[in-house]
């Protein structure tokens, strides 16, 4: 009965939860279902797949977050599509001076829970209006619909992040508000159905990642605020 018990526990552990932001979109996917099956089976049968994709996309898996001081932690799953030094965006109010951006490309088929870098509080939180631009592109940055906020760590400065809605994407959702204080891997907010992230470390602050490398919300460390080390080199192999 034990080993039963473990082989159970094992199979229902590999299925994350799904967010209830998601529960009325898999509502509306089953009763679509329903009805195609009832009317035409071969549109229910693809109907039912879309609503199994619905509920793998809306999945929020736990995650485990270093919690040493100085750590910058992704904020969101997904691939690292750029990390480059620039001035910030303006609307972030986090001055003129050169900062390190990292981005991070979440297809449709990563989780879109995104969490917070650091512990902080949040001192800026901004809706900007735009277009639905790939958001790979590098200029969806500024032409895209996105979310802004600003989180002070009181110890090691600003950190920005930066949700973009892309082609697929068409609605940014923010958990957190003005005042809110944030752990680090704490949910702050998703976005659907296919987006990027962007993570703008405190000036003269390095990545820890390169450009090609899978991150994972909350776990993957992209930066250490208290620490001399270099950039790293990375090859793919």
């Amino acid at each position: 009965m034990s080993e039963h018990h473990g082989i159970l526990d094992t199979i229902f552990e590999s299925f994350a939860p799904v967010h209830p932001d998601g529960h009325k979109f898999i509502a509306i996917g089953a009763a679509v279902t329903l009805v195609f099956f009832l009317i035409y089976p071969p549109l229910g049968w693809i109907a039912a797949a879309i609503t199994a994709w619905i509920v793998y996309f809306f999945r929020d898996p736990q995650r485990v977050t270093p919690l040493r001081p100085g750590l910058v932690v992704s904020a969101a799953d997904g691939k690292i599509s750029s990390i480059e030094k620039i001035t910030p965006l303006a609307e972030l109010g986090m001055g003129s001076e050169e900062r390190v951006r990292i981005s991070t490309f979440l297809s449709v088929f990563d989780v879109h829970i995104n969490r917070s870098p650091v512990a902080g509080r949040i001192v800026r939180s901004l809706y900007v209006p735009g277009a639905f631009l790939n958001a790979a592109l590098d200029k969806a940055s500024e032409d895209n619909e996105r979310r802004i906020l600003v989180i002070d760590t009181a110890t090691d400065g600003e950190i920005g992040v930066v949700q973009i809605a892309g082609l697929v994407a068409r609605r940014i959702v923010t958990f957190s508000q003005i005042g809110d204080t944030v752990g680090a891997g704490q949910r702050f907010g998703l976005i659907r159905f296919g987006s990027r992230v962007d993570v703008y470390l405190p000036p003269g602050k390095v990545a820890l990642v390169n450009v090609g490398q899978r991150a994972v919300a909350g776990e993957t460390v992209f930066a250490d605020l208290q620490s001399a080390e270099p950039e790293r080199e990375a090859r793919l192999a």
